[in-house]
Order: C-alpha cells, then structure tokens, then sequence
C-alpha cells in the first residue's frame, strides 16, 4: 500500500518539483529541449539494448539452456523504458540506470536476492537460504530426465 501511495502521489510531485527547479535555474526552455533530448537518448538506448537483450534471449534459446538471466534482463529493460517514457528527470534517471549493463547487472542481483527472501530460496545459487528449509519429500537432486514420446502431426 505504501508503494502505491509513493507511486502515484509522491513521485509526480518529486518530478513536478526538480521540473520547476531546473526550470528556474536555466530557463524554460532549455529544461523542455533537456527533456526532449533526454527522451530521445533514453529511446535510442531502449532501442539497442532491447535487441541486444532478445538476442542474447535468443541464443540461450537455442543453446538448451533456460534464459534466466536474460528474462530478467527483458523485464528491466522494458521497466527502464517506461520510466524513460514518464515526463521528468527523477524517472529518466532510474530509467538510464536500468538500461546501462553494469547498473543493470546491479538492480538484477539485487532483485534475485530480495526475491529469495521473500520466497525463502535463491534463485542465482540455488540454495536454500535458511539450511533447516530441507524437508523429508524434498528430493533435490535425485531428479533425472526421461526422454518423452513424441507425437506425430
């Protein structure tokens, strides 16, 4: 509740308020062309990293492997354009943060760990996080794969 209610009220007027800050300091209109310039930016580099990150979604893919890393990359990605898209320098900030790969990498361990504290796993170790979580039926490790039949079309 308390991170819808600094979403929706806190944050705009944050924005309204550097807004009109900057715009005092340099002018109006060097603080619109600041913010089309910084959209304009921020949409170019939407635009490579996205590819990049479906790319890299992609050759996951096609390695076998299950695109961990590169799901929760997509999702940062498309949160950081969205942020690029809401008016303001606040939201443009954490919007270039989640589109630069190192700021990136960082918001993505982060969101990995407080994920398995919330959910009593860790998803980048594997692990669980409290050692008395091992019960009876849990059968980690003892899995193997079976190939399947398939179906004729």
């Amino acid at each position: 509740m308390f991170f819808l209610i600094a979403l929706f009220i806190v944050v705009p007027i944050a924005e309204l308020y550097v807004i009109f800050k900057i715009g005092d300091s340099i002018g109006w209109l060097p603080t619109l062309a600041l913010l089309v310039i910084d959209s304009i930016a921020g949409w170019l580099l939407l635009k490579s990293q996205g590819r990049t990150v479906w790319q890299r979604f992609q050759a996951t893919m096609q390695a076998g492997r299950f695109p961990h890393r590169e799901v929760m990359d997509g999702v940062l990605v498309i949160f950081g354009g969205a942020f690029l898209l809401t008016p303001g320098f606040i939201t443009d900030i954490f919007g270039f943060l989640l589109l630069l790969p190192p700021s990136r990498a960082v918001f993505r361990r982060f969101l990995i760990r407080r994920g398995g504290r919330m959910f009593g796993i860790s998803v980048a170790t594997g692990r669980r996080s409290t050692p008395a979580a091992r019960q009876d039926w849990d059968v980690d490790g003892t899995a193997r794969e079976v190939d399947q039949p398939r179906l004729e079309p």
